[in-house]
């Protein structure tokens, strides 16, 4: 683990530097609270040992602010108190302090809340994973992999208010594979599976690194595409449609004879700058337009036709 002693005195920082290193821990010392607030946002050490009354932060301050500034991880924190009353430890543990040694400090007393400080931040690291895989989990649609529609409004909030503050572009498209009931009747639900397997590792593969690629339901996908011109962005959709064409599924009910698919695309761009739920409802029904005029196209919202640019 890593350790941060703050005390004033350089005989106890000493002390408790062997104690740390001798018990097998990297330790970073500070002579006052305020340098110790500074190494503490530096290293994020796993434990800090802190005397309670020093200049700058005192050891209560200290404990509060790291306190506040925790977000995943956990610190352990040891107060050390010069007397050995219990307004002082109450009060450490009030600040947010989980155990507390008394002056003269004994390496002894330290080495064992070290064994109790390690014990308790793996276990704080083992939650802070779980809880990381589990919030990803909720956010992954189970069979293509892609994110799902709570992850897609999550992003679609921020981007919106992103280029909405700074008056950049983006794009977003609604694609949706033709006559998927269809192939479903002819070839079983397990084959309408792995279709939609494919097409979405196809769509994956596509494009950049910044674009957001959902399963919005059912069969339907979902483009958001930071950054990009009406123009620029059908460009994208045309390459992602021919790219699922290029996969060859058989699909004796399309008029093509293999999978395909349509989209629609709205924008959010100079002289259109209108809510995400407007744009959302604009690529629907240019995706409605797509399927109308013979599916296996890309349509343009006519809202924001008239705004192309290279």
């Amino acid at each position: 683990m890593k350790v941060l002693v703050a005390d004033d005195d350089f005989g106890s920082r000493l002390v408790a530097k062997a104690a740390v290193e001798q018990s097998g821990h990297e330790c970073i010392v500070a002579a006052d609270g305020n340098s110790a607030w500074e190494l503490y946002r530096q290293h994020r050490p796993q434990v800090v040992v802190t005397d309670l009354m020093m200049p700058g932060l005192n050891g209560l301050e200290l404990c509060r602010a790291i306190r506040s500034a925790e977000e995943d991880s956990y610190t352990y924190l040891v107060l050390v108190t010069s007397k050995d009353s219990r307004e002082d430890v109450v009060a450490g543990m009030q600040a947010g302090a989980d155990d507390y040694v008394a002056k003269p400090l004994d390496p002894f007393a330290l080495h064992t809340r070290l064994l109790v400080a390690q014990r308790v931040t793996s276990l704080h690291t083992d939650l802070a994973r779980y809880r990381a895989a589990l919030a990803e989990q909720a956010r992954t649609d189970p069979l293509t992999k892609l994110h799902n529609r709570l992850k897609l409004s999550e992003d679609l909030e921020q981007l919106h208010h992103r280029c909405a503050r700074y008056g950049t572009d983006y794009s977003l498209a609604i694609c949706d594979v033709d006559n998927f009931k269809r192939y479903n009747d002819l070839y079983g639900h397990q084959a309408g599976d792995l279709a939609l397997q494919s097409v979405a590792a196809s769509l994956a593969a596509q494009g950049r690194e910044s674009d957001g690629i959902y399963r919005f339901g059912g069969e339907e996908f979902l483009f958001l595409l930071p950054g990009q011109t009406v123009s620029g962005a059908e460009a994208r959709l045309a390459r992602a449609l021919e790219a699922v064409r290029e996969l060859g599924i058989a699909h004796s009910g399309n008029p093509s004879g293999t999978l395909t698919l349509s989209a629609g695309l709205s924008a959010f761009v100079p002289g259109h700058r209108v809510s995400s739920e407007r744009l959302l409802k604009e690529a629907d029904m240019a995706l409605y337009a797509a399927k109308s005029a013979g599916r296996n196209r890309v349509e343009v919202a006519p809202e924001v036709r008239q705004h192309t640019r290279s």
